[in-house]
């Protein structure tokens, strides 16, 4: 069974001033991100697996791998506050 992830259609996203800002309009209830967080939810508009968001990371920051494999925590995150969903397949 291989898990994705995608974004809520009620969040809205838009960067400002080096960070990303995230608004939720069925709680109405919005966060800040950083500019990591905001590269992971734009890519999130379409289902994506964790080793997709890996690879988006490593590719975007030229990071190593081990280091973006924070992206998980982050997503657990977002999907307790409701702005992530997981779709099982």
């Amino acid at each position: 069974m291989t898990v994705r992830y995608q974004r809520h259609p009620s969040v809205r996203l838009t960067a400002l001033e080096g960070e990303g800002v995230v608004l939720h309009l069925d709680n109405r209830r919005y966060f800040t991100v950083n500019p990591t967080g905001l590269t992971l939810l734009e890519a999130l508009v379409e289902p994506r697996t964790m080793d997709e968001l890996v690879q988006a990371l490593v590719r975007e920051y030229a990071v190593e791998a081990p280091e973006a494999t924070a992206a998980e925590e982050f997503l657990q995150e977002c999907t307790a506050r409701g702005v992530v969903q997981t779709i099982e397949a």
